[in-house]
């Protein structure tokens, strides 16, 4: 539940290096790629993994990449929280405009399933929801380019953010939409199995809006960002809950094709 939780808190094909590097920019992935984390939750040092993997769709003006992220907790943990999670969102290439998010996960007895597509002719989009229907509706969406929570924070690799500075992301989760302003707060060093790496630290907080959902309950969300590797790679998430703090790290990289 907590490996979860954190996925909670989820390009192009070979077109021409100038062209791949633009995309890489506005989705954080590239086609091919994936990064897979260890996930700890308080004093329990490996309770499940994180595997953020991206592969294309088609080619020409109609190509789009999808991100996948699988969540599965395992090992003693698993005893205790049998969880699985799927998350999927499409982008369109080469504008980045997010196409649609899906989730699937089960908790025991509990099951998600709920989907989202976006219009942004009529600036709205449709949630589903497959396990209480009732649910489905129609969501007015606000100014600005949205994208599924863990992108967002994948992205910011590209941003190339220097201590103190500060930029704005429109994030989407179920049905809630989040306008988040992520500053570069500390530097630090994150030792992983891949190698040390120093990294800046990125925040996300709702500051320009009253806060809701997960920002609202007092939970915190870090990223760290590596910063002396030509990659920038995310090598560390972290979410902190009044019970406890889940901390995904970088342990298996796989570069795009």
């Amino acid at each position: 539940m907590a490996a979860g939780a954190i996925c909670a808190a989820g390009a192009v094909g070979a077109v021409g290096t100038a062209g791949a590097d633009a995309s890489a920019a506005r989705l954080g992935l590239r086609n091919g790629e994936s990064i897979t984390y260890s996930v700890r939750f308080a004093f329990i040092p490996s309770v499940g993994r994180i595997r953020i993997a991206a592969e294309s769709l088609g080619s020409g003006p109609s190509s789009a990449i999808r991100v996948t992220t699988t969540t599965w907790t395992w090992g003693i943990a698993r005893g205790l929280f049998p969880f699985d999670g799927r998350g999927e969102s499409v982008y369109q290439v080469p504008s980045g405009l997010l196409l649609s998010t899906g989730e699937w996960s089960t908790y025991r007895n509990k099951h998600v399933k709920n989907s989202l597509v976006f219009d942004y002719g009529k600036s709205e989009a449709l949630y589903t929801d497959d396990i209480h229907p009732e649910k489905t509706r129609s969501i007015a969406m606000p100014g600005g380019d949205p994208s599924d929570l863990i992108l967002a924070l994948i992205r910011t690799r590209f941003w190339n953010l220097k201590l103190g500075e500060q930029r704005d992301a429109l994030v989407i989760f179920e049905d809630q939409f989040f306008p988040l302003t992520i500053r570069a707060e500390e530097v630090d060093y994150v030792f992983t199995t891949l190698g040390v790496f120093k990294s800046l630290i990125l925040v996300p907080r709702m500051e320009k809006s009253p806060p809701v959902g997960l920002f609202k309950r007092g939970s915190t969300v870090r990223v760290w960002i590596a910063t002396d590797d030509e990659r920038h790679l995310p090598v560390r998430f972290e979410v902190g809950f009044r019970f406890g703090t889940g901390t995904a790290t970088i342990m298996d990289y796989k570069p795009p094709k």
